[in-house]
């Protein structure tokens, strides 16, 4: 099986550039730019077994299985696969409460 190629949408590039900031600005900026390494390694990492992410709960409780989500503890990586495409939908800070947001940016 070939690698898949993957997109992160502008939404996720918006959540990694949050991200960064605000790890920037209240920690290290050295800490920031690990951090979004490690985030960007995890998105890329999809390439390879894109189907090894479980569905994120909130979705799952409506019945909605066509997104994925893979974890850097405490971050989770939002994703849907197409095909042999992968689409990064977003990287957010899993200690937040998520429903309504994943709601508003993935049903839409």
């Amino acid at each position: 099986m070939s690698p898949c190629r993957v997109f992160l949408i502008q939404e996720a590039e918006e959540d990694l550039l949050q991200i960064y900031r605000y790890v920037a600005r209240f920690d290290s900026p050295e800490k920031a730019e690990a951090l979004l390494q490690q985030l960007e390694a995890l998105c890329r990492s999809l390439e390879n077994l894109p189907g090894r992410g479980n569905h994120p709960r909130e979705l799952r409780r409506l019945g909605v299985t066509r997104f994925r989500e893979v974890h850097h503890k405490p971050y989770r990586v939002i994703y849907e696969m197409a095909a042999n495409q992968v689409f990064v939908h977003a990287v957010l800070d899993g200690r937040r409460d998520l429903d309504d947001l994943l709601q508003r940016r993935l049903l839409r």
